[in-house]
């Protein structure tokens, strides 16, 4: 009994220390990532490089896993027309098509169809829409292969980065990254640098990006498919060109790259003791005074002159956060004066969008606006519930004034809500009565619940 008893503490040690291997590492593909693999993460694996990775993207199962991940996104179609919608009627029949030509090596990724999105100020940002199928014989599908990558090399670089970096990565998101900005300011941390890469996604050298996978990776079949979606032909209205640099917005597995090429500038901030909070290529350095602010600014010119990358001229600076007009933008909130303000351009984002649910000419009754409304106000209002509580009574107001000139309009009355008497008949109770979700209510609500 005394020997079983010994040997069984061990293993009960080992048990538990694979069931917190687990936890830790729940957002793992559990047919890819075996419990052998996932101790390999924390261990490491001999000479620091993977191998064999090719079988497990090319596995049928894999590619299965893939395409609901791809499917739920509902994705725009690309260069092939074809959509999400017309690969499910034949799924089962493409995947085993993709499975073959990934196994047989004769899988070639296909051009991306680039769309410019609008920005905020005015300008375009690219959106590069990788296909669902690919146009014969190829048939594949680059999302759901991408997609497959991703989670088959993914775990192998999540063990490698930082705290600070709080972007695409699994379990973290903006809200993290706000709350220890949040938390380092009030530590007295009020000296800021505010970096903006130039066209990071564009910009990424690919030689330098390459050899950082390769750092970890060798396998060369997966290398080699890395290269080709790196090197996918870009297609825009007639227009069709192969880049030199960059990983496509819009790509699955281009948050990843992304990440994975500015890992050497989080790994050096650690070292050098800077706080550096960073979501994708949208990054701050807290510092406690100014000197130090400079003093990381000029590592970061010279680490991202050293990279092939450019700061952007205008959008990078140093600044005292206390100070009126010298705050900082970082995921659309404003950090100034002690103050947790909403970005202007997140809030002309919002506006925006209320405004094209409640044009004056709609025809709908108050209660379909309203059901209309109410998810993008509630959205936004869990995002920026932290801002600045003033705010939200005036944007309240702003809705409740475009919700009566609809209702003028209907009673084929001219003006746009603003009266004594638009006021009387339609009272701020009346818009409660009919549902409307007002930011203040929420607020409230929270701040009694916290």
């Amino acid at each position: 009994m005394a020997q079983q008893a010994a040997s069984g503490v061990p293993e009960r040690a080992k048990q538990g220390a694979e069931a917190r291997r687990r936890e830790a590492w729940w957002w793992t593909e559990a047919s890819i990532w075996t419990e052998r693999m996932v101790s390999a993460l924390g261990n490491g694996v001999k000479g620091g490089k993977w191998y064999s990775l090719m079988d497990k993207v090319a596995r049928l199962t894999t590619l299965a896993t893939a395409w609901p991940k791809v499917a739920r996104n509902h994705g725009a179609a690309g260069v092939d027309g074809q959509s999400i919608e017309r690969f499910a009627a034949q799924a089962e029949r493409y995947l085993q098509e993709l499975q073959h030509r990934l196994e047989q090596g004769s899988y070639r990724p296909h051009p991306v169809k680039r769309v410019e999105i609008p920005k905020g100020d005015g300008r375009t940002r690219p959106l590069g829409i990788p296909t669902v199928k690919s146009l014969p014989p190829a048939k594949a599908g680059d999302r759901i292969v991408q997609t497959a990558l991703k989670m088959v090399i993914e775990p192998i670089f999540e063990t490698q980065f930082r705290p600070g970096s709080y972007g695409f990565r699994p379990g973290r998101g903006c809200k993290d990254a706000l709350r220890e900005v949040d938390r380092l300011l009030k530590e007295g941390f009020t000296w800021v640098v505010d970096a903006d890469l130039q066209s990071y996604f564009d910009s990424i050298p690919h030689d330098r990006l390459m050899a950082l996978v390769a750092g970890s990776i060798s396998d060369g079949q997966v290398l080699s498919l890395l290269e080709g979606f790196l090197q996918q032909d870009i297609m825009k209205d007639m227009a069709r060109w192969r880049p030199t640099a960059g990983t496509p917005q819009g790509a699955v597995i281009s948050p990843l790259l992304a990440n994975l090429y500015l890992h050497p500038l989080d790994l050096l901030m650690e070292e050098s003791g800077r706080r550096m909070v960073r979501y994708a290529d949208d990054f701050v350095i807290l510092c406690r005074t100014e000197a130090e602010a400079l003093a990381a600014l000029r590592q970061v010119e010279a680490w991202v002159a050293g990279n092939g990358l450019t700061l952007h001229p205008d959008k990078t600076r140093v600044g005292d956060s206390r100070q009126p007009g010298q705050g900082f933008d970082f995921l659309g909130y404003r950090f100034e004066a002690g103050r947790r303000l909403v970005r202007k351009k997140s809030l002309k984002a919002l506006k925006d969008k209320v405004r094209d649910l409640t044009g004056r000419s709609r025809g709908d009754s108050l209660e379909r606006i309203v059901s209309d409304l109410n998810p993008l106000l509630r959205g936004w209002f869990g995002y920026f519930q932290h801002a600045t509580p003033a705010l939200f009574g005036v944007l309240d107001g702003f809705v409740r004034r475009r919700l009566r000139a609809i209702l003028r309009k209907q009673e084929k009355r001219p003006g746009m809500g603003r009266c004594t008497a638009d006021h009387q008949r339609w009272p701020n109770a009346f818009f409660a009565a009919h549902g409307l979700f007002t930011l203040c209510t929420a607020c409230e609500q929270a701040r009694h619940s916290r």
